[in-house]
């Protein structure tokens, strides 16, 4: 069971980018001008610098006994798509990693101040471990019901996967949207436009409204960020 849930975590905890079955490493694109390299580095720079502390504040303020030093760094293997999540290092420390082609496709710096501010909610929110126990519930009820039926251990691990699958994507739409909220007040504190920041949800293809998908229709995103910004 432990083997299956891994994984899945780490599929689920992938938010920007693109959306679906992540291709292959691969040669990429061709590489971009320097001026336009330099010019995403400065942003990703700039925001970073003024979002994590803000971020950081928010998390001690909201949250009790959870770390908040968050270390944000940037994944440099080749041939990674545009992609960013969250997740823990074995300290229990947050991590929030960026794929350099992310950043690179990043049109501004309220592009990068959005997505850190959607990763460090997550983890103000505790999505993680709350879909660790979902998951695991999941499994269990998954076990059960195919140990009912007279399955045997073979049968038994399927069920406690397919359990485990279920019980993690069941909120996973719902932790997006209350990420994407946090995330535009984050991003607002630190100086930034969220709804700016948002307008990626319109370059990335839309998952739509998929049973038991991972993430919520981009027009319901934009909304979510739409309808907090205002009341900002």
């Amino acid at each position: 069971m432990k083997r299956a849930l891994l994984p899945l975590l780490l599929a689920l905890s992938a938010c920007v980018g693109t959306v679906g079955e992540a291709p292959a490493p691969g040669p990429g694109p061709a590489a971009a001008p320097q001026a336009s390299r330099d010019l995403a580095a400065r942003n990703f720079v700039e925001a970073v610098n003024r979002v994590e502390p803000v971020a950081e504040r928010i998390c001690r303020e909201e949250t009790r006994g959870v770390d908040c030093d968050f270390r944000i760094s940037i994944d440099t293997r080749p041939g990674r798509p545009p992609n960013a999540f969250q997740t823990i290092d074995k300290a229990g420390r947050p991590q929030i990693i960026f794929t350099v082609a992310l950043i690179a496709e990043a049109r501004n710096a309220d592009e990068i101040a959005f997505v850190v501010g959607h990763e460090a909610a997550h983890h103000i929110a505790g999505h993680i471990p709350r879909l660790q126990r979902s998951a695991l519930g999941g499994a269990v009820l998954g076990g059960l019901i195919a140990t009912a039926m007279g399955g045997d251990p073979a049968a038994v691990e399927i069920g406690q996967d397919i359990g485990a699958t279920v019980g993690a994507r069941r909120y996973s739409k719902e932790f997006e949207l209350e990420a994407d909220a946090i995330g535009t007040v984050i991003a607002h504190r630190a100086g930034y436009d969220p709804v700016r920041g948002a307008a990626f949800f319109g370059r990335i293809p839309d998952p739509g409204d998929r049973f038991l998908g991972t993430h919520p229709p981009n027009a319901q995103r934009m909304e979510t960020v739409r309808r907090v910004a205002a009341r900002l």
